[in-house]
């Protein structure tokens, strides 16, 4: 029997994040993916290479849930870029129209594309209405700051007690990302699950910020869940798949590197 699992997400042109990344990594991890689009990112190379945010009607963002849960038992689903409240709005209806053995969230908080009133009310009704539904979150250093509430985040101890705010919001497992961000030389994410806190670190693999990272570490803890792991156990392969992806790097006209889902090799 194949496993599937479910990915709402904005496309992203160039391939090097969004839901074209969560596709190959549900395919690189033997996961049969199905995708809702959201939302298109292209990045403007006549603009250095700056966001263009175009959303998906509403309207036709809930025909491609109708059709893809329709199609498909599908009990796993990953979050990414929704972009706007309305957005949300359709995909949390969505959500709780049938119940989910895991959701995934990629808090993208703030698109670049947007003014800062409009991705400031993106924000606040992605705490509200999908953070709440999340079996597991994944925000990076600034994702986590801006749901902690905290004014900076210098060190792993930071790091923990954003992740136990978070908590307090609703999710049941708060995955917090240093990556390259956080000091030292290896790239430190913690896990919490309400009582125990679980450190996973790997060598930082240069110090610049490689596109799709985050996309792929959400995608591949979705991928594993939807196999049977544990959260523990997904989120561990997962970090093993995004440091590989990040070492085998692709480069391109733009002025940063994506991650190859391919590099990872089991």
């Amino acid at each position: 029997m194949v496993d599937l699992a479910y990915v709402i997400a904005g496309s992203e042109a160039t391939g090097g994040a969004g839901l074209q990344v969560d596709l190959k990594t549900f395919q690189a991890l033997d996961v049969y993916g199905v995708a809702t689009t959201t939302c298109i990112v292209s990045f403007d190379p006549k603009n250095n290479w700056g966001h263009r945010f175009v959303p998906i009607a509403p309207d036709v963002i809930a025909d491609q849930i109708e059709a893809a849960t329709a199609a498909h038992d599908l009990d796993v689903v990953k979050i990414g870029m929704l972009g706007t409240p309305a957005t949300i709005e359709v995909v949390a209806e969505g959500l709780r129209r049938q119940s989910w053995r895991h959701v995934v969230l990629d808090p993208v908080l703030i698109c670049k594309g947007q003014e800062p009133g409009a991705a400031l009310d993106t924000d606040t009704a992605l705490r509200d209405s999908i953070l709440p539904l999340a079996t597991v979150i994944t925000p990076n250093l600034f994702e986590a700051r801006t749901l902690a509430g905290m004014d900076s985040i210098e060190s792993v101890d930071d790091l923990i007690e954003a992740a136990r705010r978070i908590h307090d919001l609703g999710p049941k497992y708060v995955l917090a990302k240093g990556g390259v961000e956080l000091a030292g030389g290896d790239a430190v994410d913690v896990l919490f699950d309400g009582t125990d806190v679980t450190v996973l670190s790997a060598p930082k693999v240069g110090e610049e910020r490689v596109s799709g990272a985050g996309c792929t570490l959400a995608a591949a803890v979705t991928a594993e869940l939807a196999k049977g792991a544990d959260v523990g156990e997904a989120v561990a392969l997962a970090k093993k798949f995004v440091t590989a992806g990040i070492e085998g790097r692709v480069s391109a006209h733009t002025p940063f590197d994506t991650v190859w889902q391919g590099a990872f090799k089991g």
